[in-house]
This record gives C-alpha cells, sequence and structure tokens, in this order.
C-alpha cells in the first residue's frame, strides 16, 4: 500500500470528506480565535455562505465539532459553542494519555497485528512528508490532522479489542481530548510545526516499543505524547502574555462563571 492511498481508499468519497475536514478546521479555527464566542449559536446557513460550501459536508463538520466536545447540541435543533473549566480540559486529555498509553503497553505484550504495523509505518512516512516544509499551510495541517487521526486509530487496534478502540474513540470526543485538538491554533506558525515534529519523534518511538514488544516503555511514551497538549495548555490558561491564544477565552469564561457565588 502506498502512503497515499491511507487517505484515498474510497476515491467516491474522498471529495466530500475532505470538504467536511476543511470545514471542520475552519470552523474550529473561528471558535478557538473567538470568532464564534462561547455561547454563541450556530445558523448552518450563514456558514454555508461564509465557508462557500454545500451544508452536507457543513453539517459533518458540526456534528464532528460536537463529538469533539466544542460543541453541543441545542433541545430545539442546531449547536451552540461551548465553554469550558482548565480542569475540564486537563482532565481529559490525562485520560486520553492514560487510555492510549494502556492500549500502547497492551499492543506490545500481546503483539500487535503485523499488517497494522505496517499500516502505520506507512501512515508516519506520509506525516514525514507533511513536515517537511518549514512552515505548514492549511492543505498541510489538513493532511496532518488526518494522518495523526488514522495513526492514533491504528494504534488503538493493534490491542486486538473492540472495546478498547471504542472506549478510546469515547474519549477523544471530549472537549479538547482529541490527538489534534489544537494543531490549528498557531497556523503557518514554525513553533507549531516544531511541536509537530516532537509529536511524530513520539510516534515513532511508541512504533518501535510495540515492535519490540516493550510494553512499558510504549506506555510512559504515550502519557508523555499526550502531556505535550497538556501542558501548553496549561502554560496559555495561567500566562497573562497569551491572553490572545487561540481557545484560552473559551476555557477562562466557564473557570470565570464556576468562581462566581
Amino acid at each position: 500500500m502506498n502512503p497515499s492511498d491511507l487517505s484515498s481508499a474510497h476515491p467516491s468519497t474522498d471529495a466530500g470528506a475532505s470538504q467536511a475536514v476543511r470545514a471542520q478546521l475552519r470552523l474550529r479555527k473561528m471558535i478557538l480565535a473567538g470568532d464564534l464566542p462561547g455561547g454563541a449559536r450556530i445558523a448552518e446557513l450563514a456558514l454555508v455562505e461564509r465557508l462557500g460550501v454545500s451544508r452536507t459536508p457543513i453539517r459533518e463538520a458540526l456534528l464532528r465539532l460536537e463529538q469533539e466536545g466544542l460543541l453541543h447540541g441545542l433541545p430545539s435543533g442546531g449547536y451552540a459553542v461551548r465553554t469550558f473549566s482548565e480542569a475540564d480540559v486537563a482532565d481529559a486529555i490525562e485520560l486520553r494519555g492514560t487510555m492510549e498509553g494502556l492500549a500502547a503497553r497492551l499492543a506490545a505484550e500481546r503483539g500487535a497485528d503485523a499488517l497494522l504495523l505496517v499500516q502505520a509505518t506507512q501512515c508516519l512516512d506520509a506525516i514525514d512528508q507533511v513536515l517537511q516544509p518549514q512552515a505548514l499551510d492549511d492543505d498541510g495541517f489538513a493532511r496532518y490532522v488526518t494522518l495523526n487521526a488514522q495513526f492514533h486509530h491504528l494504534l488503538a487496534r493493534m490491542v486486538g479489542s473492540d472495546l478498547v478502540v471504542r472506549e478510546l474513540e469515547r474519549i477523544k470526543s471530549l472537549p479538547f481530548a482529541s490527538p489534534s485538538a489544537f494543531v490549528v491554533v498557531q497556523t503557518h506558525s514554525n513553533a507549531s510545526r516544531d511541536m509537530l515534529v516532537i509529536a511524530q519523534d513520539h510516534h515513532r518511538q511508541v512504533l518501535d516499543a510495540i515492535e519490540r514488544r516493550e510494553g512499558a516503555r510504549a506506555e510512559a511514551i504515550m502519557r508523555e505524547h499526550s502531556r505535550i497538549t497538556r501542558r501548553n495548555l496549561l502554560a496559555a490558561v495561567q500566562s497573562p502574555h497569551l491572553n490572545g491564544l487561540p481557545g484560552v477565552n473559551l476555557i477562562r469564561e466557564r473557570a470565570a462563571a464556576v468562581a462566581m457565588p
């Protein structure tokens, strides 16, 4: 299998899926940037006009963002932007790290399927190609998000347990807990690309640990992998110099509301 085959196994649906991913990335960026503030109701037709895509990819993007936890469904229909406490986000990230660490350890101890290891290696090779430029454009980030999600899904499947796959997917739907939740907050930034390079090294190291049947090492790598996200989140929330960082206001609004009598 070619790396290019990893995200184009179904050509008939590839274009629609790509539009939905792009819409999801743009909407997430708008939410994190404050263009769609916490509590704001999402007008589907306005988004169709603003993003220049049809209602189908918009609906799919909104559903994905609800699953990710950035939106919540309204009783009357439609969606609104959610807000979060710092503890909400940190706990969700910690849960993902714990569960992915467990999955990596079990995969190493039980022995991962050879085909999944090959597919994961090809996925990482494709990510290497995406990260070659010194700065990523929108297409690069979209490609990274797709491949990163695919690698994490392959990692979960290596355990050989539908239960583990299902529970990991549930955890990754928690607010800001998905592997790519903060990928696009600094689009075109060299610093953002550098963090993706570090994450990619973690990917390589955990795959090596699984292949070598080193369970404790595999678990530790994935726990540390999730802490990149948590460390950056906490620094952003706690630093008075980073008030403008996308997504911080969404988190602080909820924290402030909880603190009020």
